[in-house]
């Protein structure tokens, strides 16, 4: 039987491995590539002057004051990004987040000045209130609840400040039903009929969120957002946000997070011919960042082996903290 076996000689015919044979080789079957023009990359502004403020939990990560993001901003044209979505901080907190909507509040004082520095950046807001309000809620608390309806008036007027002073998208991210059409009908009635809005249609209640909540200071005092932000288990309910917020007139959509959700990013692909981003968040940042300084994984074949899959998943475009690290690693 041994001498039978031996004298058997298997031939594939089809040998997949040809094209894995060299780096020149594996490029030109390539199905996925990632550019920097794919990353969009958050910013954190804080009050105060000349502050470079590093974040405990995402190494790498700063809240930068206004007057320090020139070299920031510079850098990041630098790499082939081409957008930037802006959180603030506030600096008086209070239960109506009345520092969110102020014409010259933080973040409108950031637009203005990266507008200044590179006009060609696209700069995107985020408009939520959870990091402005003194108990880190989404919205306006009435008897220990958020209030959706109220909350919508407020929203429009944060992204109304931001869309003044030059942003070129918005990006409601509060989970509030109907707050893409009550900013979309606020921007066109304030003749803002060309800022866009990137909406965070299918923004799941995560526990990745963690370290952002560091950064932006936004933890909530009571409870969690469990009543307004998805249910994981859910990727039907994710399409029927997705829709309602085209609908309403949401020109960009988003999954958030990205690499939990990477079947909610295909269906949603699949589905809607709009452009879709994903959110690659705090924690999948973190993660990674904390597993490679414990040496137990490479942290650039990681990181780029995660935005690949993002990409692979459907979306066009990734927020990413490591915009920057692998714009470095695509240019090289």
């Amino acid at each position: 039987m041994a001498q039978v076996l031996s004298s058997i000689r298997v031939e594939p015919i089809d040998r997949l491995r040809r094209l894995r044979r060299t780096e020149g080789l594996r490029a030109l079957a390539r199905e996925i590539s990632l550019t920097p023009e794919d990353f969009i990359y958050p910013l954190f502004v804080r009050p105060g002057r000349n502050v470079r403020e590093p974040i405990s939990s995402m190494p790498g990560q700063f809240r930068l004051t206004v007057d320090r993001l020139e070299a920031e901003v510079e850098e990041i044209v630098r790499l082939g990004i081409r957008a930037v979505l802006l959180f603030g901080l506030a600096e008086r907190k209070d239960p109506e987040a009345r520092e969110a909507w102020e014409e010259n509040g933080l973040v409108p004082q950031a637009i203005r000045r990266i507008k200044a520095i590179a006009p060609e950046l696209v700069v995107i807001t985020d408009v939520c209130v959870c990091a402005y309000t003194d108990h880190g809620h989404c919205g306006i608390v009435r008897d220990g609840r958020v209030d959706n309806d109220a909350t919508l008036a407020l929203l429009a007027r944060m992204a109304l400040a931001h869309a003044a002073a030059g942003a070129d998208l918005v990006a409601p991210s509060a989970m509030m039903d109907g707050q893409v059409r009550a900013i979309r009908e606020a921007l066109d009635e304030a003749g803002f009929v060309d800022v866009g809005i990137m909406a965070y249609s299918a923004k799941f209640a995560s526990a990745f969120y963690g370290p952002f909540r560091e950064a932006a200071d936004s933890a909530p005092r009571f409870g969690d957002r469990r009543s307004y932000q998805m249910d994981p288990p859910n990727a039907r309910e994710a399409l029927r946000e997705i829709e309602r917020d085209i609908a309403q007139g949401a020109d960009i959509i988003m999954v958030k997070p990205a690499l939990a959700y990477l079947d909610v990013i295909r269906r949603a692909r699949e589905r809607f011919d709009h452009p879709l981003a994903a959110y690659n968040v705090s924690g999948e940042y973190s993660m990674v960042k904390a597993a490679a300084q414990m040496g137990w994984l490479d942290e650039e074949r990681a990181m780029m082996e995660i935005l690949i899959a993002i990409k692979r998943a459907g979306a066009d475009r990734i927020i990413t903290y490591f915009a920057k690290e692998a714009a470095r690693r695509l240019r090289r």
